[in-house]
């Protein structure tokens, strides 16, 4: 009867730990508390210092709270555990023992419990985390990357994330303007019978001349926003066409026909932003739509 108990319980924690073995694979770091929750310091006994030597001793990559933590595991915190020692009561033993939750406060593994005899509460704390750390050095530990780890984005990844797909958006659609322009050119040398249409200035030329300091005053006279299509054309009392401009994706940001530059919307005043070799030049535009 104790023969087959007996078997009966190393089957379970081989079982046991090869479940174990194979959940914290997938996980690349393990954050160490600075403080435990039974200690009155920070690294109290040097216990903390001692939980970070034991996990890097079994093959572990650990981080300490508080420090700086490595690019990766700022883009994804779930590539890392964050572990807890705990104490357990015991009338005549020092009893602690190792958690490890993921980044959703689960708990992925618990340790057995160390012990230790010892009187003095640092060499009991010392040798009971000693004897709690054994359950780790059958693991055989090995990062091993899974695709299903769930990546935490920051709402400062997320938007530097938007603003760099909304810039290449903008650079896309310039680039297509251009083409477009290319080929209005090509059309036009063509002897074909064409409506005569009012161009505007060379504006390009005009602004890089009229831009010589980066921000200068916005023009006093009136532009009046005729719709046209896929766009306006912005017209003076003339009335002379002074801008083309094309919708995009978004509300008070338009494309300038011709030119690499945009005309957008801050608070109640009308923008016009040029791209320039010497850098971003701009002005203020007083539009009647």
């Amino acid at each position: 009867m104790k023969i087959k108990f007996l078997s009966i319980w190393i089957a379970c924690f081989v079982i046991t730990s090869v479940f174990s073995q194979e959940s914290l694979n997938d996980y690349k770091y393990v954050i160490v508390a600075d403080k435990f929750d039974f200690l009155n310091e920070k690294d109290q006994y040097q216990l903390n210092s001692l939980t970070q030597f034991l996990f890097n001793k079994y093959g572990f990559e650990t981080i300490m709270e508080g420090t700086t933590y490595p690019e990766d595991l700022i883009r994804n915190r779930c590539l890392a555990l964050k572990s807890n020692v705990l104490k357990e009561s015991g009338l005549f033993k020092s009893k602690l023992k190792v958690e490890l939750k993921d980044c959703n406060d689960k708990i992925v593994y618990t340790s057995k419990v160390g012990e230790s005899r010892e009187k003095e509460y640092k060499t009991a704390y010392n040798f009971a985390l000693r004897d709690a750390f054994k359950s780790f050095e059958v693991l055989n530990y090995k990062f091993k990357p899974r695709d299903n780890l769930t990546i935490l984005a920051t709402p400062e990844t997320t938007a530097k994330s938007e603003v760099t797909q909304e810039i290449e958006q903008l650079k896309q659609e310039i680039q297509n303007l251009k083409k477009e322009n290319q080929v209005e050119v090509v059309k036009v040398e063509k002897p074909t019978v064409v409506t005569p249409v009012v161009k505007p200035e060379p504006i390009a030329a005009k602004a890089e001349k009229a831009f010589e300091n980066d921000v200068i005053e916005g023009f006093s006279d009136i532009l009046y926003a005729q719709e046209i299509e896929n766009g306006f054309q912005l017209v003076d009392s003339s009335p002379k066409v002074v801008y083309r401009i094309k919708k995009t994706g978004q509300a008070n940001l338009f494309l300038v026909d011709g030119e690499n530059a945009i005309i957008y919307k801050k608070g109640d005043t009308w923008i016009y932003e040029l791209n320039t070799d010497e850098g971003i030049k701009q002005k203020e535009l007083n539009i009647k739509f």
